[in-house]
């Protein structure tokens, strides 16, 4: 039992070489989807909302707008199947959690960059 517990945390914690970013930021995250014996590779970007947690627990939300709808996800940093983030915009805000962003829409809802 030990030796699986072993080869989990290896495999979570190996996976932390992803570039700083905070809230406010706007990044996209590559990671895998698998569909019976298929693997492909899908994409999410938008704002980060809040980084939650620390260690091995740590998540981040990430809150996109598609259409007229906004679409959030949540991810653990230790996940295996993330591949890849990209910081595309660094972001300038107040407050480490940014919730006050679900209401706002339109040029309300810019963040000014650094």
């Amino acid at each position: 039992m030990e030796t699986v517990v072993n080869f989990v945390q290896q495999k979570l914690i190996s996976k932390n070489d992803f570039p700083t970013f905070s809230s406010g930021d706007t990044i996209t995250v590559y990671y895998e989807i698998r569909e019976g014996d298929k693997v492909r590779t899908q994409s999410f970007k938008g704002v980060v909302i809040q980084i939650k947690g620390r260690g091995e627990s740590k998540t981040f939300t990430i809150r996109k707008m598609s259409g007229t709808v906004g679409v959030e996800r949540i991810f653990p940093l230790n996940m295996p199947a993330l591949n890849k983030i990209e910081v595309n915009k660094k972001g300038k805000v107040k407050q480490s959690r940014i919730y006050y962003f679900r209401e706002l829409r339109g040029k309300k809802a810019r963040i000014k960059e650094v």
